[in-house]
């Protein structure tokens, strides 16, 4: 069993989730005032110290900081706060190239050997904040918390990290030895274990409660677990992010220096900072707004934003955008989007695990059209587990020519009326053959049980009303019904639980289909965690022995056609319904240099890279 955490992203539902987990260069050309991510930063000027950025933030906001965030909390924005003053270990992207920034990295080197199982981590000769030195120690104390609370943090390797580690020496104070149970894929496991994993600063840090004194705590099972505690309890407090001085203790680029209880929050360069990138800006400014139409009413009215999400459905502000010093650019994101099927829901899970109805429901969903009357051209075609336009190096030629399941209702329909249903167009179908016979509706389905399904997603975007509008109308063309509630982003991932086959009496798993918007993609974008039986962001309970193997192949070796074996399995097996994933279209100064291209890959977000040219 694999499991890694991904977490939830409401789609763009602001500038900095896009920066943080999904913008490459591409795309959007032809669009008059929107250029490509890319192709600006072939205009960036000479900068100058000083001034603020303030961000438009549409929808969610962070509420916890101690990086290794709860199990419990599913919020992806939390990255977005703390990547900036923590860094992980190995910094995910550069620019908007799918690679490990070694720059930004804490590490100077990091070697393979003994088969791949032993990584040999030189770290840099950086300091925290309050001057101490970042060491290897600052590793172990990571360790040791992760390897006593591992089943209580969000991003948890189950099998993996730590429990994968055999051995952890130290042989200097720059070193990090660890000695692996089996040999990995090197790219999987630097651009997806090693990447999810911060230094923290022991000397400030290990200790279990405001009173008690730094030690060493963690070096045992009982105290890394009452250190763990006390940090989690304190890292939930957030009338205290700005003034607990655990959370001034940082090593990168930038300190938190307000946080406001309605999701305003801001920072302000980290003057001890390490690495090369000095931040040239005085202040980044979180500036929280309920939905799209405030937002786009600030940018219209010359307001003091200087970073926003122009939504798609206003794109026809673009042209008098630029012309009030705006510039747009239009930006892929890699990660899916997706309606994830709860198949251990009580009321229809039994439905949804058949995979006939799954087929027909995908088979039903207009992909095509949703790109182009939605979104304007401006999302990836959802045809399976990669993305094509931003992860197009890993698409297979099933997903680059369409995937396995193009828009064809008569299909649907066939499919369904071939499983024993009774189809009745724009009403309700229903199982007139129940049993498990090939002509039959399939086990726990009963007679005269009706293709009908509530569907919950994150509010806050017109473009997701009108997406799943559409798709309850393509539905019913079957007979299929869906029922459709929205909520807020951050009460939607409150309420979905993970669910399996012996957990979905449980109170947490009474959803039946869930839009959470799209989910982020690591470097190496694998499945892992995703679809294996038992991942983290599996919350649907989906599980399939093969599936499970050909993931973990994917993990051991390099093969390209162990990959492409994963990715067409999955494509056809429908762990997720497939749907189209919007772009952003990214609105900022057109004298705010280093925004473009983006990072995709980290929520770390650069801001040390930006400033103002005049």
């Amino acid at each position: 069993m694999r499991a890694v955490q991904r977490l939830r992203v409401a789609a763009c539902a602001t500038a900095l989730a896009v920066l943080a987990v999904g913008c490459s260069g591409g795309g959007g050309g032809g669009h008059g005032a929107i250029s490509n991510g890319e192709s600006a930063s072939a205009t960036k000027l000479p900068v100058k110290k000083g001034g603020t950025v303030t961000i438009a933030e549409v929808g969610a906001q962070p509420d916890f900081i101690f990086p290794l965030v709860p199990a419990t909390n599913q919020n992806g924005y939390n990255a977005n706060l703390t990547q900036p003053l923590w860094p992980y270990l190995v910094y995910a992207g550069d620019g908007a190239n799918s690679v490990v920034n070694k720059d930004k990295s804490l590490f100077s080197s990091l070697d393979y050997s003994n088969g791949d199982k032993r990584i040999t981590i030189k770290l840099k000769s950086w300091n925290w904040s309050d001057g101490q030195p970042v060491t290897s120690r600052d590793f172990t104390f990571v360790y040791n918390l992760l390897k006593a609370n591992a089943s209580n943090w969000s991003a948890h390797l189950v099998g993996l990290f730590p429990e994968d580690v055999a051995k952890v020496s130290t042989p200097d104070a720059h070193t990090v030895v660890l000695d692996l149970t089996q040999a990995y894929n090197p790219d999987f496991y630097t651009d997806d274990v090693l990447s999810t994993i911060p230094l923290l600063p022991q000397h400030a840090w290990d200790k279990t409660s405001a009173t008690a004194a730094v030690g060493d705590a963690d070096t045992t099972t009982a105290g890394a677990k009452a250190v763990y505690a006390y940090l989690q309890k304190e890292g939930a407090k957030t009338t205290g992010f700005t003034t607990n001085p655990l959370w001034q203790v940082v090593d990168g680029p930038w300190k938190l220096s307000e946080f406001r209880s309605n999701g305003y929050y801001s920072y302000v360069p980290n003057p001890q900072y390490s690495g090369t990138a000095k931040a040239n800006l005085d202040k980044v400014v979180f500036s929280p707004f309920t939905s799209d139409t405030p937002e786009i009413n600030a940018l219209r009215s010359g307001s003091a934003l200087d970073i926003a999400s122009l939504p798609l459905t206003d794109v026809k502000q673009a042209q008098a955008l630029e012309s009030s010093g705006y510039s747009i650019a239009s930006v892929p994101i890699p990660g899916v989007a997706e309606i994830e099927p709860n198949l251990y829901n009580s009321a229809v899970g039994a439905v949804l695990r058949q995979l006939y109805v799954r087929q027909a429901m995908e088979s039903l969903i207009d992909r095509n059209q949703i790109v182009s009357k939605v979104y304007n051209g401006y999302a990836d075609p959802g045809n399976g587990p990669v993305p094509v336009k931003a992860s197009g190096a890993w698409a297979s030629p099933l997903e680059k020519s369409g995937g396995p399941y193009p828009y064809d209702p008569a299909k649907a329909k066939a499919l369904l009326q071939a499983h024993g249903w009774k189809v009745v167009p724009g009403g309700t179908t229903t199982c007139a053959s129940p049993g498990t016979g090939a002509a039959q509706c399939g086990a726990g389905i009963t007679a005269g049980q009706p293709l009908t399904f509530n569907l919950v997603y994150s509010s806050g975007r017109a473009t997701t009303d009108e997406q799943n509008a559409a798709i309850k109308s393509s539905e019913a063309q079957a007979g299929i019904t869906v029922n459709l509630k929205s909520e807020p982003f951050n009460t939607l991932i409150s309420t979905i639980g993970t669910c399996t086959a012996a957990s979905h009496p449980s109170s947490g798993c009474g959803w039946q289909l869930a839009e959470f918007g799209y989910d982020p993609y690591p470097l190496y974008p694998n499945g892992t965690g995703f679809f294996d039986t038992g991942g983290s962001s599996n919350s649907g309970g989906y599980s399939d022995p093969k599936m499970d193997q050909l993931i973990k192949a994917t993990e051991y070796g390099s093969s390209t056609q162990a990959f492409s074996e994963y990715e067409d399995y999955a494509a056809q097996q429908l762990p997720w319904l497939w749907l189209p994933l919007r772009e952003s279209l990214l609105v900022y100064r057109k004298n705010l240099q280093g925004v473009v291209p983006l990072n995709p890959f980290s929520a770390a977000q650069d801001f040390e890279d930006w400033g103002y040219s005049s």
